[in-house]
């Protein structure tokens, strides 16, 4: 399984049980990494991505629990450190900025050894420059 996660600069994912930020061109490109093998995602995330490939989604409130090797997840609000035995990597996206935080990622790729394999900076829809980090062993 590999999650996929939107940070701030402080590893920020919530405020005030919301996500931070959205962006349209950010969603397309995860959908494009995801390619043919589909996204998993909780219902709450589905307004997302359903109006551009809803082919492409497993959506389930046990998403985490379901996803298997080499599938990727949609985890924006989720804990990952019940998970990190099962993890075989991690996409981050970084918002590239602050915003006000009340939740924060509890797992970070550093801390599980793993390797920056990717960064690509790129223009979304809402923020000048947003850049996806691809982690793995």
């Amino acid at each position: 399984m590999i999650p996929i996660v939107c940070v701030d600069d402080r590893y920020g994912i919530a405020f005030n049980h919301r996500r931070q930020s959205r962006d349209r061109i950010l969603y397309a490109d995860v959908l494009k990494l995801c390619g043919t093998g589909g996204l998993w995602l909780p219902p709450y995330s589905r307004e997302l991505f359903s109006a551009t490939a809803p082919e492409q989604l497993r959506v389930d409130e046990a998403f985490l629990d379901r996803a298997g090797a080499g599938e990727y997840c949609f985890a924006e609000c989720s804990p990952l450190m019940p998970y990190a035995q099962r993890m075989e990597g991690m996409v981050l996206y970084r918002w590239n900025r602050c915003y006000p935080a009340d939740r924060y990622l509890d797992l970070r790729p550093e801390k599980m050894a793993w390797k920056l394999l990717e960064r690509v900076d790129f223009a979304g829809s809402s923020h000048k420059k947003i850049t996806r980090e691809v982690y793995g062993r």
